[in-house]
């Protein structure tokens, strides 16, 4: 049954879609700046944490430091630079309950379409509830999306041959058992990513054997997981000037660790391979710790501590390099012949995209095609009213972008207030760009779900630059007029 809820009392200035990093850092940045706005948080599942409360593998932990992946407005007063889920889970509730964020959300409302009222200047945005299947209206100025790119319901596994015929358990990250023990098991871990590297260090404690079967390597480098140059910053400057020199400190060498490994790939190649071959001991680099893309046109993967390197050294866990012929009976049988035996496998393959959800997009009820727009500052979609999109960096810590993001919604919201305009939108002169894909990463998830995204251009404010100093003047210090922006 679809319910059309009272104007008066539930029509809200803004609506937040997710609840999770992106999400919540809206929320606090509305309550911090924008107190007179009234907002929701419309949230698919049953708490708040999106990913850091979704997934839950062993180890499952961030790969940026928590000094850039946290809030700006925060400080992350953990001495560890790469927390757990729990520990992020705790920080975001802490925010949350800081600046009173709770209250607005409402859980268990997934957003099935949106419809742009050009004339009242209105989005509708329609709901079914998770649990009853209950439809509902909601209506706003703006909206947030803050639920990311990737598809919650389930992760990406490729079809493998006789898959049917293995006897033992098959888990995807996405999608972990609680009950699942590997105690003495001999385990196979399919992926070479971010989460493979994580998942492998807290198994190999208990299994019998970790194999780790990859197609091609991926670069992996050695962090520690404390931060010896912020503990001093701490003992000296007080609480909150720290964090910001910290956080200031961490951007840079981002910037500068990216910026080496584009201008110099073969220099870099070497240097990060050397760093492997001397965590490794005997074990050899190549062929499993030598890429065949240079560094950084695939996402860097962290090893806190060396966690992963020692591992392989201590002989807990090994690495095959191979294509998968089959899956048998009792394991996976490789196109050299080799069979490896396997109580359980991991399929940590990768994800699956999703623009804004598979939501639903229309402009007086005719459908919008986003993957047919043109990003606008990474901010904004061409020809799409008072609509926000909420992501961050894939070269660097997720949240820098979306603090960014937020100080540019701010300031136009304010544009706006001091006008007296009610809507705007950015229109693209596609004949003055060349299209080129969103993400600039050469992983297969990502080529996978290249023709369901918008696009970005080859010239500024359509290319994005994932660079957070040009981004800063770009959203924090340009003009927000501009020739492609209309207001009405």
């Amino acid at each position: 049954m679809l319910l059309f809820l009272d104007m008066n009392n539930m029509h809200k200035d803004i609506i937040i879609i997710g609840a999770g990093v992106s999400g919540i850092g809206a929320a606090c940045h509305l309550s911090r700046k924008h107190p007179n706005k009234s907002y929701i948080i419309l949230e698919s599942r049953e708490e708040l944490g999106g990913t850091w409360s979704l997934f839950k593998y062993p180890g499952i932990r961030s790969d940026s430091d928590m000094y850039t992946f946290g809030y700006s407005f925060k400080t992350w007063d953990n001495p560890k630079s790469f927390a757990d889920a729990p520990s992020i889970l705790k920080y975001l509730n802490e925010a949350s309950d800081e600046f009173k964020v709770k209250n607005h959300i409402k859980y268990q409302q997934r957003v099935i379409s949106y419809n742009f009222n050009t004339y009242k200047k209105l989005w509708l945005v329609t709901t079914v509830n998770t649990i009853t299947g209950e439809e509902l209206i909601y209506t706003c100025n703006f909206i947030f999306s803050c639920s990311g790119y990737y598809n919650y319901n389930k992760g990406y596994t490729p079809e493998f041959k006789g898959q049917l015929d293995y006897e033992g358990e098959i888990i995807h990250p996405q999608k972990w058992p609680e009950n699942f023990d590997c105690t003495n098991k001999k385990i196979v871990v399919i992926g070479s990513g971010a989460t493979a590297v994580t998942i492998v260090p807290k198994l190999a404690s208990k299994a019998s054997h970790i194999t780790i079967l990859q197609r091609s390597p991926s670069y992996i480098g050695n962090f520690p997981s404390k931060d010896k140059v912020a503990a001093i910053i701490k003992y000296i400057f007080s609480k909150k000037l720290a964090h910001s020199l910290i956080r200031f400190k961490n951007i840079l060498i981002q910037i500068i660790f990216f910026s080496l490994c584009r201008s110099f790939p073969k220099s870099m190649k070497k240097i990060i391979i050397k760093g492997a071959e001397k965590q490794l001991g005997n074990f050899p680099v190549n062929p499993h710790f030598r890429p065949n893309y240079n560094p950084w046109e695939q996402r860097f993967c962290i090893a806190p501590d060396g966690d992963f390197f020692k591992v392989i050294k201590d002989g807990k866990a090994s690495i095959i390099t191979e294509h998968i012929d089959c899956f048998t009976k009792n394991g996976i049988l490789l196109k050299s012949g080799e069979t490896i035996e396997a109580d359980a496998i991991i399929t940590a393959t990768g994800l699956n995209l999703l623009a804004f959800g598979a939501t639903k997009i229309n402009i007086d009820s005719i459908p919008f095609d986003v993957s047919k727009s043109f990003v606008y500052k990474g901010v904004m979609l061409s020809n799409l009213p008072n609509f926000f999109m909420f992501v961050g960096y894939t070269n660097a810590s997720w949240t820098l972008k979306i603090d960014l993001t937020n100080e540019y919604i701010s300031r136009i919201l304010k544009y706006l207030e001091n006008r007296n305009y009610s809507a705007l939108q950015v229109k693209v002169n596609e004949d003055t760009l060349d299209p080129i894909p969103l993400l600039n990463l050469n992983s297969n998830y990502i080529h996978r779900s290249a023709n369901i995204l918008p696009k970005q251009g080859n010239k500024v404010p359509w290319r994005l630059y994932q660079n957070y100093i040009l981004d800063y003047k770009l959203l924090r210090i340009d003009k927000i007029k501009d020739e492609w922006m209309t207001f009405f």
